[in-house]
């Protein structure tokens, strides 16, 4: 068992590596944001129980984020971890929750040649770096995680959005246990360090020296306060290095997106007094930023690039076609010269046209 385990993490590294090597690799994440402005998920919980009431919903993000260039179909079980369960008071759904999301992913990669199947583990929110006992309550949820992601087929285990770097080993630690490749993406805080004290670059380093197969940063800040760690990381580690920044006007005084204000042009604020994650949508960078910030990423040697919170189908095309990638929803990129006003197309009337500086 143990001899086709290391077999099969061989076959799936090297094809996970020859995705990588050859060009970029596309990650979609985010569900969490657009199931709940599809109206299928309860802000503030941002528990996926989508995938027990509206299968077919979650399905269908998964086709769109793959039409639009995705290369990894990622398990949606982010939040859908025991503690989670609990908080909500439908703790018996956790296992029936994660097999659901596993096996639609599974069948989604499945339709698509070259796609692989991501099972998911993340910050489980009660990481204790002195007690020994939360510790050992949060590798036992990324055990039975991890577990069911090998039964139902993962080819890889994602690990997402840590704050503390002792959580993080952790959860490759579990992970590489399955004989799986693993990624592991961290996620600093306004300190601009893990919570447990230690940089964000040493982290990556130590993950690599640990046995992740690609190191980074997921989720929390956008393009500008995210690009920055990327370089230095990128020249710390030898491995594969990911970047999946929020799409949210992230800066050096409100580095995430928990900090960001709308104070300025905002009249009518959230009640519960900030911008997260309800009130956002003014901050929101726009289609070219997030091009942008593939190019540059791409251009520091970063071959693994996505968009988390606050993604959209459209966002990861524009990433993909920024480095490169033709995807199938790529037939409906923009054309311009065919806008009414500003468009060059020959059958334009001019007297519309003009009205372009007017409207």
């Amino acid at each position: 068992m143990e001899a086709c385990q290391k077999s099969y993490r061989s076959f799936v590294l090297v094809e996970l590596a020859g995705h990588i090597n050859k060009g970029p690799v596309i990650c979609a994440e985010g569900f969490l944001f657009e199931l709940e402005r599809r109206g299928y998920l309860t802000a503030g919980e941002f528990v996926p129980e989508v995938a027990l009431e509206h299968p077919e919903v979650l399905e269908s993000l998964h086709r769109d984020f793959q039409r639009a260039g995705s290369d990894i179909v990622e398990a949606f079980t982010y939040n859908g971890h025991r503690e989670k369960m609990r908080v909500i008071g439908k703790e018996e759904l956790l296992e029936p929750l994660n097999r659901a999301a596993l096996k639609i992913a599974r069948k989604v990669a499945d339709s698509k040649p070259g796609n692989l199947m991501a099972g998911n583990i993340s910050n489980t929110n009660i990481w204790h770096p002195t007690d020994t006992n939360k510790q050992q309550e949060v590798r036992s949820m990324f055990e039975e995680m991890v577990g069911w992601a090998v039964e139902e087929g993962a080819d890889i285990i994602i690990g997402e959005t840590f704050y503390y770097a002792e959580e993080a080993y952790t959860a490759l630690e579990v992970a590489k246990a399955s004989g799986l490749p693993v990624i592991i993406t961290l996620a600093p805080m306004a300190s601009n360090q893990m919570q447990d004290g230690v940089s964000v670059v040493e982290t990556c380093v130590e993950l690599e020296k640990r046995g992740a197969d690609v190191v980074g940063l997921n989720c929390f800040r956008g393009p500008q306060t995210m690009l920055p760690y990327l370089k230095e990381i990128r020249a710390a580690v030898s491995c594969h290095v990911a970047a999946l920044p929020i799409p949210y006007r992230t800066n050096e005084k409100e580095p995430t997106f928990f900090n960001l204000s709308d104070h300025d042009s905002c009249t009518c604020p959230a009640p519960h007094g900030r911008a997260f994650p309800t009130a956002l949508d003014p901050l929101y960078c726009n289609r070219y930023e997030i091009g942008q910030f593939a190019k540059d990423a791409y251009a520091l040697g970063i071959n693994y690039l996505g968009v988390c919170c606050g993604a959209s189908p459209m966002l990861l095309r524009q990433m993909a076609e920024a480095v490169g990638i033709t995807t199938e929803a790529s037939r409906f990129s923009e054309n311009m010269s065919n806008h009414f006003m500003y468009g060059s197309n020959e059958r334009l009337p001019e007297n519309i046209k003009a009205l372009g500086d007017k409207a």
